[in-house]
């Protein structure tokens, strides 16, 4: 498994992302091979290294005859469709595009079937980007994270005139992402830049992993107060043995709660979006007995489920905490049986099946519908899911 972590410290565009692959081992020779799969003439590529700030890299470059070609959206995502290239690298360059269309049409107030791009359309626009969907393909990355962009201040001339830095459609792209202000007056990250870490990366720190290879891609930009380079670095390792994601952990000590306001806290983090909710017994100051709440839930929902926990119990602050979790993969799917139909989770390392289980409220509800022990529905589904697994598990695979 390879994984890509992008430290964008000086920002990203589509020519440093190329640079980067290329200084971190992607072969030239066959990104161009895959490049002249496009109906697209009249460039060369020129790669090579410079310094930013005494650090050598590789700067990528798209040399090319004046190009007054507005070729629209449409028109570039059925080139992608129709080329020879692989079912990956096309459907990355066409998500791509798609991104810069959707906001290119939001920023103008039209639809995306009426979006002509300008510099995007232009040649070295469309080599960038097919050329990093490639080279992400060529180069076998797995999984790419990334840094807080920098954004910039100031005014930059385009086909459409003078525009505000950041871009718009650059804004557009990065909506809810994290973002801070570098304070530069010059354009860090480009609108195929902030399309490439849309499509691509989730954000976090520096993955907790064994150093892998680094490299620089190099930017066109002689910046005074930072190096404009791209750096990444490569971490392979071998395949996890589930799948891992960024989760929060919340805790807080709870001493003088009820036991009702204790279970309605409950439902109510659940209802909020908790993934897992539990209490502990805990011994407190004062030799009080009191009650340690653990809360796990995305990033995203950390903060409302913070403040339900000092809202409905008598905590005062919450600890805030981190950390990426294993899981295997879930499908929930619904199943007929004698007893009538209910919900049952089959589990995956990867595309490994591993098992299946019943789901609770399910087994429950035909418990008392048909007056059964509940052990017994629980055997009774389990075994009919497990006579259905053969089917189950063909309609999964052509999902």
């Amino acid at each position: 498994m390879k994984t890509l972590y992008l430290d964008t410290f000086s920002g990203i565009s589509g020519d440093m992302f190329l640079g980067l692959l290329c200084d971190l081992g992607l072969d030239v020779e066959h990104l161009k091979a895959e490049l002249a799969k496009l109906p697209i003439s009249g460039y060369q590529l020129t790669i090579q290294r410079e310094r930013r700030h005494g650090i050598e890299g590789c700067r990528f470059v798209v040399n090319h005859k004046e190009d007054h070609h507005h070729r629209s959206w449409s028109r570039i995502d059925q080139m992608l469709a129709d080329s020879l290239l692989s079912e990956r690298s096309k459907e990355l360059a066409r998500r791509f595009f798609r991104r810069l269309g959707e906001a290119e049409a939001k920023v103008h107030g039209i639809s995306i079937d009426e979006v002509h791009f300008h510099e995007v359309g232009a040649v070295d626009a469309i080599v960038d980007l097919t050329g990093a969907a490639i080279g992400v393909d060529l180069l076998g990355i797995d999984k790419v994270f990334c840094s807080p962009l920098p954004l910039s201040r100031g005014i930059s001339q385009c086909a459409h005139g003078a525009l505000p830095l950041p871009a718009p459609a650059t804004l557009e792209i990065l909506q809810g992402r994290p973002v801070y202000d570098s304070g530069c007056a010059k354009e860090l990250v480009t609108p195929t830049g902030a399309a490439i870490v849309r499509e691509l990366a989730a954000f976090c720190a520096i993955p907790t992993l064994p150093l892998g290879r680094t490299g620089y891609g190099v930017g066109g930009w002689e910046l005074t107060d930072r190096p404009n380079l791209l750096r990444g670095i490569l971490y392979e390792q071998e395949q996890q043995p589930a799948t891992t994601d960024e989760v929060e952990l919340l805790e807080s000590h709870i001493d003088d709660s009820t036991p009702e306001q204790l279970g309605d806290l409950l439902d109510r983090l659940f209802e909020a979006g908790a993934l897992d909710a539990a209490y502990a017994p805990l011994q407190m100051k004062k030799n009080r007995p009191g009650q340690l709440l653990k809360v796990v839930c995305q990033p995203a929902h950390s903060q409302t489920l913070a403040t339900l926990i000092m809202h409905h119990s008598s905590a005062i602050g919450v600890r805030l905490q981190s950390c990426r979790r294993y899981r295997l993969h879930r499908q929930e799917v619904t199943i007929a049986t004698t007893l009538g139909t209910a919900q049952i989770k089959l589990l995956f390392d990867h595309d490994k099946f591993l098992r299946l289980s019943a789901e609770y409220d399910d087994c429950r509800r035909l418990s008392r519908q048909h007056n059964l022990p509940l052990q017994q529905v629980y055997r009774l589904i389990e075994n009919s899911a497990h006579d259905q697994l053969p089917q189950l598990l063909k309609e999964k695979a052509h999902d």
